[in-house]
C-alpha cells in the first residue's frame, strides 16, 4: 500500500485485529452485489468507501421516481438510466482507485452461476423470492460466501452464509422454495411500502458482515437469523442449522439450479 491509501483507510487499520493485512484483503476482493436498489443502496457505498478492490453490480432494472423514497444511490438526473450503472457513477465519485463493474442486462441462471464462481463473495440485495433462491443455489455450487438481506413495510432480517463450512445452513434451509411461497411473496411485495431508513439499516449490517467475511475480522454470523423492526427499533435472532433434507444443500440435494431459460436480476 502506498503513502496515500494507508492515510485514506487509516481509520480502518487503527482497528485492533483490522490492520494492513485485512485492508490488503479488501483490496484483492472481488464481490458481486445483485440488485442496485434500497438495500444495495446501504451496501455499496460501504464496500466502495472500505477499498474493497473490484465490485461487480448486476440490475437489469431502471431508477424511477418511486425509488428516490429509499435508494439513495440514485439521483433525479438518474430516472430512466439503468440501476447497475446510476450506481456505478455514484460509487465512482466515492473511490475513484477501485475497479467497479455494472452489469445492466438480467441474468439467467446459467450466467450467474459462471459469475459467483469468478467473486470472492455475495451480497443478495434483490427484492424478491425467486431470484434469492437462484442466487443461494448459484452460491451452495461454487461454495462462495453469501450474504442476504430483505426489507418490506418496517421489517428487515439478515443472514450470512458460509459454504466453506460443511455446518452452515443455505437460504433454502431457512425459507424452503415452494410455488405457494413465492406467490404469497410476491402478492405481498406489489401492495406493502418501505419504511426508507429500514433499507439503509440492513443495507448497511449486510455491508458490515461482507467487510468481516472477506477480511476476517470480528465475529461472523453464521447460522443466525436476525430481524428488524423499525417500528420499534429493535433486533432478535434466531439460531438456524443446516437443514439435511434441503433441496439444495442436503446430503441428497434434488437441485442446485433453475432451468437456464429463467432470468434473475
Amino acid at each position: 500500500m502506498d503513502d496515500q491509501q494507508l492515510l485514506r483507510y487509516s481509520r480502518h487499520i487503527l482497528l485492533d485485529g483490522f490492520g494492513v493485512e485485512a485492508q490488503e484483503k479488501l483490496a484483492a476482493s472481488t464481490v458481486l452485489v445483485v440488485g442496485a436498489g434500497g438495500l444495495a443502496s446501504g451496501v455499496l457505498p460501504f464496500l466502495a468507501s472500505a477499498g474493497v478492490g473490484k465490485l461487480l453490480i448486476a440490475d437489469g432494472d431502471t431508477v424511477d421516481l418511486t425509488n428516490l423514497q429509499r435508494q439513495i444511490i440514485h439521483r433525479e438526473s438518474s430516472i430512466g438510466h439503468n440501476k447497475a450503472s446510476s450506481a456505478k457513477q455514484s460509487l465512482a465519485a466515492i473511490n475513484s482507485s477501485i475497479e467497479i463493474t455494472a452489469i445492466e442486462t438480467r441474468l439467467d441462471a446459467a450466467g450467474l452461476a459462471r459469475m459467483v464462481e469468478t467473486v470472492d463473495l455475495v451480497v443478495d440485495c434483490t427484492d424478491n423470492f425467486v431470484t434469492r433462491h437462484a442466487i443461494n443455489a448459484a452460491c451452495v455450487l461454487s461454495k462462495t460466501p453469501l450474504v442476504s438481506g430483505a426489507a418490506i413495510r418496517c421489517d428487515g432480517q439478515l443472514m450470512t452464509f458460509d459454504f466453506k463450512s460443511e455446518h452452515s445452513p443455505c437460504y433454502a434451509c431457512v425459507f424452503p422454495d415452494s410455488p405457494d411461497a413465492v406467490e404469497a411473496e410476491e402478492d405481498r411485495c406489489g401492495v406493502m411500502g418501505v419504511f426508507a431508513p429500514l433499507v439503509g439499516v440492513i443495507g448497511a449490517s449486510q455491508a458490515a458482515d461482507a467487510l468481516k467475511m472477506l477480511t476476517g475480522f470480528g465475529e461472523l454470523s453464521v447460522g443466525r437469523l436476525r430481524l428488524f423492526s423499525a417500528a420499534t427499533m429493535t433486533w432478535r435472532e434466531v439460531r438456524v442449522r443446516r437443514d439435511t433434507g434441503c433441496r439444495v444443500c442436503g446430503t441428497s440435494p434434488l437441485t442446485l439450479a433453475r432451468p437456464e431459460q429463467e432470468s434473475y436480476a
